[in-house]
């Protein structure tokens, strides 16, 4: 079959799809034997104003862009700028972690394999007003939960130094080299960097959060410091020629962008995610270089997801069966992006199709269940009648921590408030 009668009902499928779980807009890059056999855009980018999703329409990818970065740094090994397993501290002499042995022995292959030792350290970044140099040079504050290689722990601010130290190698910046030596060849013109640079485009879609089953829109966020880590916006058009890239070997339009042996390097397993079997059609999952790796329906499927504040994506890698897939769309944490490549991935692989649109609304059902449930048991009830021990002047100031900076407490109205990173919270006395 040619792939317009392979992709025959996939648009009406998509659509009930995307009323089914609230997505207000959604789209679809496919890559098979090497063509793009379809490319739509689905709903709409901005629903108050009626705009629709394109084929051209920009969504935050997020952490899909991590591959992005291990591809920045595989031309640079191809190129003998860089080796994989050589200390971090080869190419940027002041890199310091917490841990002694760490700091020394760190590799590059370490930094973007997520085996650093470290947990997440989310809130250290996220709206953070420091630029990615003083992150780095934040990085020997920061506490590990394991010794280096020991355990899998997905780690954003790894990611951050490894494009960190790919614009130091280049002597110029993660964004410049990435455009120079990947969006420039592969023709991907409307593929950014930054949110702020979408929204001065003509096609980009607003990001939606689903929150007490409303979907609304939601301000944009602006994550440019960790960049290398998920801050890439594009459009299934650029996706399409990236996936094309992975399916020719490195190749694009007869101009040899990496080399194959790097390609197949990333996907090779580097340390296991502990998982359980939770499908029989789903492996264990490994972690690559910038990508996961497992088997679907025994098939090798190398996959990276990314969600950030309202937009969800995924790309699919099938090396073996040159199955492409990438999946953008403009809500939250919406499981919609698997159920569309595994879909996909059924139809192109001529396998009967498995109900993963109903396993996935009972796993939701129950998640609810289970989460209400677990409220009304471990909820402790305050005690009434109590007051905090010292009047609230006292907690009012500013509190620093030399990695995660500064948080302000201050009193207005006899309600005290904390500010983090431009972050407000309310603060209550509960006893």
């Amino acid at each position: 079959m040619n792939g317009e009668q392979l992709m025959e009902g996939l648009s009406d499928f998509i659509n009930e799809r995307m009323e089914e779980w609230k997505v207000p807009g959604l789209a679809v890059a496919i890559v098979h034997d090497s063509e793009i056999i379809f490319c739509e855009g689905f709903g709409f980018r901005d629903v108050e104003k009626g705009l629709k999703v394109t084929s051209k329409t920009l969504f935050a990818i997020g952490s899909c862009t991590k591959a992005f970065t291990t591809m920045a740094m595989g031309i640079l090994a191809e190129r003998r700028k860089l080796d994989w397993d050589k200390p971090v501290r080869h190419y940027l002499p002041t890199f310091k972690l917490y841990d002694a042995y760490a700091s020394e022995h760190m590799t590059l292959r370490d930094l973007v394999t997520h085996r650093s030792g470290l947990p997440r350290h989310g809130f250290m970044w996220y709206n953070s007003p420091f630029t990615r140099k003083e992150i780095v040079e934040r990085l020997q504050y920061l506490e590990p939960n394991h010794e280096l290689r020991s355990v899998y722990q997905y780690q954003n601010l790894m990611y951050m130094t490894a494009g960190y130290l790919v614009g130091q190698i280049a002597e110029s910046s993660w964004e410049e080299f990435v455009q120079q030596e990947i969006f420039n060849p592969l023709s991907m013109a409307d593929s950014n960097f930054s949110v702020v640079k979408s929204q001065e485009t003509e096609d980009f879609s607003l990001p939606y959060r689903e929150k007490d089953d409303v979907v609304k829109a939601i301000p944009f966020r602006n994550i440019d410091t960790i960049g290398p880590a998920g801050s890439i916006n594009s459009n299934v058009t650029d996706m399409a020629k990236w996936l094309l890239l992975h399916q020719n070997q490195g190749n694009y339009e007869d101009k040899q962008i990496i080399n194959p042996g790097i390609l197949t390097e990333m996907y090779t397993p580097q340390i296991v995610k502990p998982s359980s079997l939770e499908y029989p059609e789903i492996w264990h999952y490994s972690y690559g270089l910038g990508w996961f790796i497992t088997a679907y329906r025994g098939h090798n499927h190398v996959k990276h997801g990314g969600n950030i504040d309202g937009f969800s994506a995924l790309t699919t890698l099938m090396p073996q069966d040159k199955i492409g897939v990438v999946v953008l769309t403009n809500l939250q944490g919406t499981p919609l992006p698997d159920l569309i490549t595994y879909h996909i991935c059924d139809r192109l692989l001529g396998l009967d199709e498995v109900p993963w649109n109903e396993r996935q609304k009972s796993k939701v059902e129950e998640a609810k269940q289970a989460a209400e449930q677990g409220k009304q048991n471990t909820k402790p009830q305050p005690k009434t009648g109590t007051q905090p021990s010292h009047p609230l002047e006292d907690y009012t100031g500013d509190f620093e921590h030399p990695g995660y900076g500064i948080v302000s407490i201050a009193l207005k109205d006899q309600q005290l408030t904390a500010t983090y990173n431009s972050i407000v919270a309310e603060l209550k006395h509960y006893h």
